[in-house]
C-alpha cells in the first residue's frame, strides 16, 4: 500500500456499557466543568441556601465600609444561640472582660443591669463590641480593631446590625470559617474531585455516585390494579389466599376488619389513603390478630408494618438464596431518594455558577442536566466579573470548542448527563467524531461507518459540513455510507458489488458521484442513485382494520403529556428529528407497557396515563438491534432453529444410522460429537494479559469444531462443518428437496441475507444483519395476524436494493393482518407508510410533541414538520417521474 498516513477508524459501537459513563464524561466537557466549578464556584448552606464563604477580617471590614456614609454600624458577637439556662455567668463574665452591652433575645441591654433571664427558654446572647458611623474614605483602624475583637469573641463570626440614614435596620452575619454562621454547619474546601460523582470526595454515599438503586417497586408488586386483593391484586399474599391459612393470610383479614380494607374491591378503587396504608403500614394504629398454637387461641394487638417494609425486611433478613431471588422480583432501580437521581453528595450540589447578586446561579447538577444547545448558550451568557472572569476566561473556552463540536454533528438534543449505554451506535460515533475534530489534525485518514445513522435528514448537511471541514483540514474522510445526500455530496465514490456475499467483493464502480452514475447495470448504486431503480410509492394506502392501541399522557423523558392512537392492520412510520423523543415513546413507553400487559413483564415502562385497545393484541415483539448472541457458539443456523432441521438430515444418512449416531451427535455445544479439545469453540483464547487477548484456530480440528468420527458422516457431499461454512443461498440449493430447512432459509434470504454463512458467528455480524436475522425467525413462524411488531431503524446498515426488499417482508406481515410500528428517518420507508406519527418539531426540550399524523401525503402538507418537509420533495420527485 503506497501513500498510507496515520489512520484513525471511528467505529459504530456503543460508547460505553458502564454506568458511570454520560455524554460529559466521554467528551471530557465534565472534567472541565468541574474545574470550573472548584475554582470560581460559590457555595451555600445545605440547610439554608444561604452564601457561604470564609472571608479574613480585612475583607469584612473592607465589605462593611462600603456600606453608605452615615450608616450607624453595631458590632456584635455571638455568645449564646438558642441555648436555654439564666446563663449568668456568660453575662457576668462578658462585664468582667470590659463589654458594657449585650443583645440578649434581639433586645439590647446593658450589662450594669440585673438581667433576669427565663431558665426553661432558648436565649440567644451576642456581645455589643463596638457602636461605629460609616465614613467616607474606606474602612479605618478603629473598624479594623473592632472587626478583629469581635470575631475573636464568637469564635469566628460577627453579627453586623446596621440601621441606615433614612432608617431600617438589616442584619448580616460574616465568617472567617468555611462554615454557615446560622445552621453552624462547616464545609469542605472545593477542588475538581468535590463534583466527581466517581469519586468517594464527591459522590452520594446512599449510591455510590449512580444516581439510581434498587428499590422494592409498588408496581411489581401490585402488576395488575384491576384485580381485588382476594383475586391476587397483591402478588406476593397470592400463595397465602389459595391456601386460605396460615400467618398472612390471618392478618389480611385483620386488615379488612381493622381498617376497613375491601378486599374484593379493584385495588385501583381503593383510594390513595387505603393504598398508602397498604403499601407502607398503619403507622401507631393497631389491629387485632387472632392467633391459634397447640390447641389453645388468643388475639393481639400490633401495628400493621406493610407490604413494602415487610418485604423489605424479610429479604435483608433471609439466608436462603432461592428466597433472596424470589424477593429481588419486587424490586427496580429506582433514582436514589438521596440525592433525588443528581448523584453528587449535597454539598457539591449547592455549589453555583454564574450568580447575580443574591440570585444564585446554577450548579453543576443543573448544567450537566442541560441540552448540548442550552449549555452552549449558558456557558456564552455566563455573567462573570472581577477575577472570576480571568480565571474562567480558558476553561469556558475549552468547554464551547467541544461543545460546539457536538453541535456541529446534530447531537444538540442530548443532554450532558445522558448515560453512555443508552446512546445509539450513530451517536456515539458522532460524539467520538466531535472528540477527534477537537484535536484539528491534518495529514490523517479518518474512517467512518454509517455516521448518518439516527440523524434525519435536516441534521444531515451539518453532519457533511463537518466531514468536509476535517477534509479541508488537510486530511482524508473515508466514509462507508449508503446515504443517498452522503453520496452525493462526496468527492469519490467507490462502488462494491455486484451482489453480497460471494456474489460480491468486486469494485464495481468508482469515480465522481456524475461518473458513478453513468456506471453500468453491474452497479445497482449508480441505477438508484441515477433514478433508474427507485423504490415505488404504493399505489394505495392500507386503511387498517379500524381498530387502535391509544396511548395517552406520555411524559417520560421530554415528551410533553403526549397522546398517540396507532391504527392496526397497518405500516405506521414514527417520524422525526433526532432527539424528539420517538425512541422514549415507542421503547420506553408502549412496547414495555404493552409487554406487561400482555406477558406480565417486569419491565417498567416509562410514565404514562391510560393504554387502550391491549384486547385488540394477542402478541408484541420487539426486533431490536440487539446482537442475537455474544459468543461464538451462537451463528444464524442455531438461532433460527434451522440447524435442529439440518441435524436431523444428518441423523437419518446411512452412514450416521450404522455408527447409531443420535441428533447430538452433530452439535457443537455438548460433549459426543464435537472436538473437546477446544469445546466446539473451533477457536482458542490466549490471554495477553495487559494485551488483547488472541484468538487462534484450535490445532485439533483446525476450526472444524467437529471430531474426525463425526465429520466421516457426509451428506451429499459435504460434512457438518462443511454445510455450516455454505452460504444461506448455497445451503437452500444443497438442502432443495427438504421443505422445513427451505422454509426456515428463505426467510433469511427474503429479508436481504442470503450472502452470510449460516454458521458464522454471532459476534460478527452487524447490527442491521442481527435485527434482519430475528425478523426472519419472526417471519418463519405461524402468526395469529393479531401481532404488533416493533422495530427500531431496520434500515440500519442496508443499501437501497436491501430496503426494497426489507419493504417487501414488512408489507407481508401486514398483509397477514399484522401491525408493523417502525422508527424510522428513511424517507424510501416513511413514503411507502400507511400512517405516519411524526414527533417534533426540534430535539431535546423543544421536542416530544406529535407534529403531524396521517398518511404520507398528509404529514407531507403539514407545514410545522420537518419530516413533512423532506417528505413532499420526495412525493413531489414521485409525481413527476
Amino acid at each position: 500500500i503506497r501513500g498510507l498516513s496515520p489512520t484513525i477508524s471511528i467505529e459504530q459501537k456503543a460508547a460505553s456499557n458502564n454506568p458511570r459513563s454520560t455524554v460529559g464524561t466521554i467528551t471530557e466537557i465534565h472534567d472541565y466543568l468541574r474545574v470550573l466549578f472548584a475554582a470560581i464556584g460559590k457555595q451555600h448552606c445545605t440547610m439554608c441556601g444561604r452564601r457561604v464563604g470564609k472571608q479574613s477580617a480585612q475583607q469584612i471590614a473592607e465589605e462593611l465600609s462600603r456600606l453608605p456614609e452615615g450608616t450607624k454600624l453595631a458590632l456584635l458577637a455571638p455568645l449564646i444561640e438558642q441555648r436555654k439556662g439564666e446563663h449568668k455567668e456568660v453575662l457576668a463574665d462578658a462585664r468582667k472582660r470590659g463589654f458594657a452591652r449585650a443583645r440578649i433575645d434581639e433586645v439590647i441591654r446593658d450589662l450594669d443591669d440585673d438581667i433576669e433571664l427565663d431558665k426553661k427558654r432558648k436565649h440567644d446572647i451576642q456581645i455589643v463590641v463596638d457602636r461605629v458611623v460609616i465614613k467616607a474614605g474606606g474602612a479605618d483602624q478603629r473598624l479594623h480593631d473592632s472587626v478583629e475583637t469581635a470575631l475573636r469573641e464568637g469564635k469566628g463570626v460577627l453579627h453586623a446590625l446596621t440601621t441606615l440614614k433614612g432608617g431600617g435596620e438589616t442584619h448580616s452575619m460574616y465568617s472567617e470559617h468555611l462554615s454557615c454562621p446560622i445552621d453552624g454547619i462547616s464545609f469542605p474546601e472545593l477542588a475538581p474531585h468535590s463534583f466527581s460523582f466517581n469519586n468517594p470526595l464527591g459522590m452520594c454515599q446512599e449510591c455510590n455516585g449512580l444516581g439510581t438503586r434498587p428499590e422494592m417497586d409498588a408496581e411489581l408488586i401490585i402488576p395488575d390494579v384491576t384485580k381485588t386483593i382476594r383475586n391476587g391484586a397483591v402478588e406476593p399474599w397470592n400463595h397465602a389466599l389459595e391456601r386460605q391459612g396460615g400467618w398472612t393470610f390471618r392478618m389480611i383479614e385483620s386488615l379488612a376488619q381493622s381498617f376497613k380494607v375491601p378486599l374484593d374491591k379493584p385495588w385501583k378503587d381503593l383510594g390513595t389513603s387505603m393504598q398508602q396504608l397498604l403499601l407502607h403500614g398503619s403507622g401507631d394504629d393497631t389491629m387485632s390478630i387472632k392467633w391459634s398454637e397447640g390447641g389453645r387461641t388468643g388475639t393481639y394487638k400490633t401495628s400493621f408494618e406493610g407490604i413494602i417494609p415487610m418485604l423489605m425486611r424479610r429479604y435483608k433478613e433471609t439466608t436462603s438464596e432461592s428466597m433472596r431471588k424470589h424477593y429481588l422480583r419486587y424490586f427496580s432501580d429506582k433514582a436514589c431518594s438521596h440525592c433525588k437521581g443528581e448523584r453528587l453528595r449535597p454539598e457539591s450540589r449547592a455549589v453555583t455558577v454564574g450568580d447575580v447578586g443574591e440570585e444564585p446561579g446554577k450548579s453543576i447538577v443543573h448544567v450537566s442536566g442541560m441540552t448540548i444547545d442550552v449549555a452552549t448558550e449558558f456557558m456564552q451568557e455566563l455573567p462573570l466579573v472581577g477575577n472570576d472572569k480571568v480565571i474562567a476566561v480558558e476553561l469556558l473556552k475549552e468547554i464551547g470548542n467541544r461543545l460546539k463540536f457536538l453541535l456541529d454533528v446534530g447531537l444538540g438534543y442530548l443532554t450532558l448527563d445522558r448515560p453512555g449505554p443508552t446512546l445509539s451506535g450513530g451517536e456515539s460515533q458522532r460524539i467520538r467524531l466531535a472528540s477527534q475534530m477537537g484535536s484539528e489534525l491534518t495529514g490523517v485518514i479518518y474512517i467512518l461507518d454509517e455516521p448518518s445513522i439516527g440523524l434525519h435528514q435536516r441534521d444531515n448537511a451539518r453532519l457533511l459540513a463537518t466531514l468536509k471541514r476535517l477534509r479541508d483540514l488537510g486530511n482524508s474522510v473515508i466514509v462507508v455510507e449508503h446515504d443517498e445526500e452522503t453520496m452525493e455530496e462526496a468527492d469519490w465514490i467507490v462502488d462494491f458489488g455486484p451482489g453480497a456475499g460471494e456474489l460480491g467483493g468486486e469494485v464495481v464502480a468508482e469515480g465522481t458521484p456524475r461518473k458513478v452514475m453513468a456506471a453500468g447495470e453491474r452497479s445497482l448504486t449508480a441505477a438508484y442513485l441515477s433514478g433508474r431503480r427507485r423504490i415505488e410509492i404504493p399505489s394505495q394506502r392500507r386503511r387498517g382494520n379500524g381498530l387502535r392501541i391509544s396511548l395517552k399522557g406520555a411524559s417520560e423523558n421530554n415528551l410533553k403529556n403526549v397522546d398517540v392512537e396507532i391504527p392496526l392492520g397497518q405500516l405506521v412510520a414514527v417520524s422525526g428529528v433526532s432527539g424528539a423523543g420517538k425512541s422514549t415513546l415507542i421503547n420506553g413507553i408502549l412496547y414495555p407497557a404493552l409487554s406487561r400487559a400482555l406477558y406480565g413483564s417486569r419491565e417498567a415502562p416509562g410514565a404514562y396515563t391510560a393504554l387502550a385497545g391491549i384486547e385488540h393484541l394477542d402478541k408484541v415483539i420487539e426486533i431490536d438491534q440487539k446482537p442475537i448472541g455474544r459468543t461464538p457458539r451462537s451463528n444464524p443456523a442455531t438461532y433460527t432453529k434451522v440447524f435442529d432441521a439440518i441435524r436431523d438430515v444428518f441423523t437419518r444418512t446411512p452412514e450416521a444410522r450404522a455408527y447409531g449416531y443420535e441428533a447430538g451427535r452433530f452439535s457443537f455445544n455438548v460433549k459426543g460429537g464435537r472436538c473437546e479439545a477446544c469445546e466446539g469453540d473451533g477457536m482458542k483464547v490466549v490471554e495477553m494479559h495487559f494485551l488483547a487477548d488472541v484468538y487462534v484456530p484450535c490445532e485439533v480440528c483446525h476450526a472444524k469444531r467437529f471430531n474426525d468420527a463425526t465429520l466421516r458422516v457426509q451428506f451429499k457431499g459435504k460434512n457438518i462443518a462443511e454445510v455450516l461454512d455454505l452460504s444461506v443461498r448455497e445451503a437452500m440449493e444443497h438442502f432443495s428437496v427438504h421443505k422445513e430447512i427451505i422454509r426456515i432459509l428463505k426467510t433469511l434470504d427474503d429479508v436481504g441475507l442470503g450472502y452470510i454463512k449460516i454458521g458464522q458467528p454471532s459476534p460478527t455480524l452487524s447490527g442491521g444483519e442481527a435485527q434482519r436475522i430475528k425478523l426472519s425467525r419472526e417471519l418463519a413462524r405461524t402468526d395469529t395476524g393479531r401481532t404488533l411488531y416493533v422495530l427500531d431503524e431496520p434500515t440500519t446498515g442496508l443499501h437501497f436494493e436491501d430496503i426494497r426488499r426489507l419493504l417487501v417482508v414488512l408489507n407481508r406481515l401486514v398483509d397477514a393482518g399484522n401491525t408493523v410500528l417502525v422508527i424510522e428517518h428513511n424517507l424510501d420507508v416513511i413514503k411507502c407508510a400507511d400512517y405516519i406519527i411524526d414527533i417534533g418539531p426540534e430535539g431535546g426540550d423543544k421536542g416530544g410533541h406529535v407534529v403531524a399524523v396521517g398518511t404520507p401525503e398528509q404529514v407531507a402538507a403539514s407545514k410545522g414538520s420537518y419530516t413533512g418537509q423532506y417528505l413532499n420533495k420526495v412525493l413531489g420527485r414521485a409525481r413527476v417521474a
